[in-house]
């Protein structure tokens, strides 16, 4: 197998209420992808014969920590990889119960696509207008609308077209660019990896081939240069005793050596002198990698500032306007003081004014309302001891992002994107 760039790595989400497949559906990617160790295949087959199925049941791939997860165990998002010949992948699997929205979005922050399941007997129902707004609102660019069961109402095209119908419908209120269907049946395998003998009137390609041909090297800001500094390197043995270098990852855009740069919020400027690894010097550096640069002029710079080029810079503020997913089991607290986190800074912060909740299920804005408790989505405006550098949200996701801690607990309570 040939070696996979950073560009051939797909993280996408799966979303859909419970019992729409979802534990199917991923049992069957990784079985028929052959993404499966022996002595797994080997355990889930023994189990699924004590339980006395005829064959593999596939859910059992993923159903190891249901468990866990009912007891309040261990983590809400289960994360599982698997690799083809044309690309590695990452897939999120969150819950599909109602109360699970944080999860959602905790998992669909950083795909590249969202997979949502409807069942065909069903079509689309609340949890699917709620899973594809959050979709919306993290700006995922693709959704993958897989229309499962379709053996249980007899693959009739009638039936796909009716979900295609309803959820246009309501979809047209979005922000999604790129939606697509697929009539699949995860237990049978009809359109997962092999294409379907049952619906020859799908003309489209499976899911596994949808997945391994998306384009999504565009989906990183390769035009501003934003290097959030982690920490500053200054080596003590002799043969680097001059050297001071910032460390960090770029968050987005290029960085080369020779451009005039701009250390923010000083607003000092230089020049980049090198860019280097731990074994090697670069001339350029991209996100997302992780370097260390130095400059021509030695300036005061410590975590949580930011270098940009000069020509492009992110806005300095205190005040922010955030579109905020509440997290926690305990609701906001009126003007209680939190610690924010945007890249490597960490300031404090206070939620000034709830400026409306959004109705997931129609979409409406609530400006009455100004309690915020778990799952909430709602706009709000939040004033920081000192400045952030931020972009918005729909233009740079790594720095058009915060989440907010609670000092007492050092909990996360919220996720949220900046000037959306």
């Amino acid at each position: 197998m040939s070696m996979l760039d950073n560009n051939q790595l797909l993280r996408f989400t799966t979303a859909g209420s419970v019992d729409d497949g979802k534990s199917t559906l991923i049992g069957r990617l990784l079985y028929d992808s052959k993404s499966i160790f022996e002595d797994q295949l080997q355990a889930i087959e023994n189990t699924s014969k004590k339980k006395g199925h005829e064959g593999v049941d596939l859910a059992l791939f993923t159903d190891g920590l249901r468990d866990e997860r009912e007891q309040g165990i261990t983590i809400d998002v289960a994360y599982r990889y698997f690799t083809t010949p044309k690309r590695k992948f990452i897939i999120a699997d969150t819950p599909g119960h109602i109360q699970y929205t944080r999860n959602m979005v905790t998992g669909a922050s950083t795909a590249n696509a969202a997979i949502i399941l409807v069942d065909a007997r069903h079509g689309v129902i609340e949890q699917t207008r709620r899973h594809s707004f959050i979709a919306s609102l993290l700006k995922m660019p693709r959704v993958i609308v897989c229309v499962n069961k379709m053996a249980l109402v007899d693959f009739p095209e009638e039936a796909y077209n009716k979900v295609i119908n309803q959820f246009e419908e309501f979809s047209s209120k979005m922000l999604v660019r790129d939606v697509r269907f697929i009539p699949i049946s995860a237990l049978l395998g009809d359109n997962v990896v092999n294409r379907s003998k049952n619906m020859d009137w799908y003309q489209g390609a499976p899911l596994l081939h949808t997945l391994e041909t998306m384009h999504i090297s565009s989906d990183i800001n390769k035009v501003d240069a934003r290097f959030p500094v982690q920490t500053v390197l200054r080596p003590q043995n002799d043969s680097h005793r001059d050297y001071r270098g910032y460390a960090g990852r770029v968050a987005s855009g290029i960085l080369r050596v020779g451009d005039e740069v701009t250390v923010m919020p000083s607003g000092f400027t230089s020049s980049i002198k090198s860019i280097d690894t731990l074994d090697k010097s670069l001339e350029e550096a991209y996100a997302p990698m992780s370097v260390s640069i130095t400059l021509e002029d030695d300036i005061d710079i410590s975590r949580g500032d930011m270098i940009v080029r000069s020509n492009n810079k992110p806005e300095a503020s205190q005040d922010i306007e955030v579109m905020l997913c509440w997290l926690h089991n305990e609701g906001a607290k009126p003007r209680a003081k939190y610690s924010i986190r945007h890249t490597s800074n960490e300031q404090k912060a206070m939620i000034k004014e709830v400026v409306y909740k959004i109705n997931i299920e129609t979409l409406d804005r609530n400006t009455e309302d100004k309690d915020l408790k778990m799952n909430d989505i709602a706009k709000v405006k939040i004033r920081t001891t000192k400045p952030l550098m931020i972009d918005s949200y729909r233009d740079n996701k790594t720095t058009g992002s915060i989440i907010l801690i609670d000092d007492a607990t050092n909990e996360t309570v919220a996720a949220g994107m900046i000037k959306y």
